[in-house]
């Protein structure tokens, strides 16, 4: 069996959580695939500031920021990983 690249799993995953509903996941799991799906995608955040501040927002930014000192390749990773075990509940 030939192992598929790292996008190609990446893509898969990404294809199975937007099939999940957000009522399924618990909001940590919800916060962690942002988070890791942004870092993979476009890289270390820069927080902005602006004159609308909302909650939800904040805590988006800030799961982001948690885990910006991971590679894109090592994001992906992580959120294949957790797709993979919440596939297999």
């Amino acid at each position: 069996m030939i192992e598929k690249d790292l996008d190609t799993r990446f893509q898969e995953a990404v294809e199975t959580a937007s099939k999940m509903t957000q009522a399924s996941l618990p909001q940590d799991v919800q916060l962690r695939l942002y988070a890791y799906y942004k870092q993979a995608t476009f890289g270390t955040v820069e927080p902005k500031q602006t004159a609308a501040f909302h909650l939800r927002d904040a805590f988006k930014i800030n799961a982001w920021m948690q885990i910006s000192h991971l590679s894109a390749e090592e994001a992906k990773e992580q959120y294949i990983e957790i797709i993979n075990s919440l596939s297999k509940k």
